[in-house]
C-alpha cells in the first residue's frame, strides 16, 4: 500500500520533501503534482520503476516520457540546445510547457524516442516539484497520469490514492492542479512548432 503525503502546495515541508526524495532514489514509484496535472513519476535510471509506469498506462515503447528538470543548466546536460533555443526556453521557463529536444548520451535510451532520439523536457514552476528536483538533485522521469481508456488525467488526490495505493509506493497529495495539459513545443528541427496547445502561451510560435 502507498504512502499518502498531503504536502503544502506554497509552503513545501522539507521532511516530507525529504521522505519523497528518498522513495523515489530507492526505485519507487511515485504519484506528483505538476503545473498542469498529477503526473507519473520515477528515478531516471530505475528501469523496473519505468515498467511499472508502462504498465499502469499500458504504454507502447515509442511513448515520449518527459524530463522534469530544475534548470536551464540542468536541461543543457540532458539535451542539446543551440543559442535560439536557449533563448525561446529562458523566456518560458519554469511554466507550462513541455520541449522536444533531442536527447543527449546522459538520457537512458529507453527513455528517448526509439527512432528520432528525442526526449520532452519541462522546467515545472509548482513548489512542491521545485523542492523535490533539489534534494534529489537530478531530472525526474514522468508522464502525465491519464488512465488507459481515458482522455483526461486524474485530478483528485484522494480518488488518485483509493485507484492506485495498491500500484505506487507514494501519492503525494499537493491540491488540485487542473485537467490541462501543458503545450508541447518541438524544437528539433529547422523551424519550432507547437504540437499541442495546452495552458502554457507561447506568441513567438503563433
Amino acid at each position: 500500500m502507498s504512502q499518502f503525503f498531503q504536502i503544502h502546495p506554497d509552503n513545501p515541508q522539507n521532511r516530507l520533501i525529504k521522505q519523497a526524495a528518498e522513495i523515489l532514489r530507492s526505485g519507487g514509484l511515485a504519484i506528483i503534482p505538476t503545473d498542469c496535472a498529477y503526473a507519473l513519476a520515477c528515478h531516471l535510471e530505475d528501469k523496473r520503476a519505468l515498467e511499472r509506469v508502462k504498465q499502469i498506462r499500458q504504454l507502447s515503447d515509442k511513448h515520449n516520457f518527459t524530463l522534469m528538470c530544475r534548470d536551464l543548466a540542468e536541461i543543457g546536460t540532458y539535451a542539446k540546445v543551440d543559442n535560439t533555443a536557449y533563448r525561446l526556453l529562458k523566456a518560458h521557463t519554469p511554466g507550462a510547457f513541455t520541449f522536444i529536444l533531442d536527447g543527449t548520451r546522459e538520457v537512458p535510451r529507453r527513455l528517448m524516442h526509439p527512432k528520432r532520439r528525442t526526449i520532452g523536457i519541462r522546467v515545472p514552476a509548482n513548489p512542491i516539484i521545485q523542492d523535490l528536483l533539489a534534494e534529489l538533485g537530478e531530472p525526474i522521469m514522468t508522464t502525465s497520469l491519464i488512465m488507459p481508456g481515458d482522455d483526461m488525467p486524474l485530478s483528485d488526490p484522494y480518488e488518485i490514492r483509493q485507484m492506485l495505493e495498491h500500484a505506487v509506493d507514494l501519492v503525494i497529495d499537493g491540491g488540485y492542479c487542473g485537467i490541462e495539459a501543458t503545450t508541447v513545443v518541438d524544437m528539433t528541427g529547422d523551424t519550432y512548432a507547437i504540437t499541442r496547445q495546452g495552458v502554457g502561451q507561447m506568441d513567438e510560435l503563433d
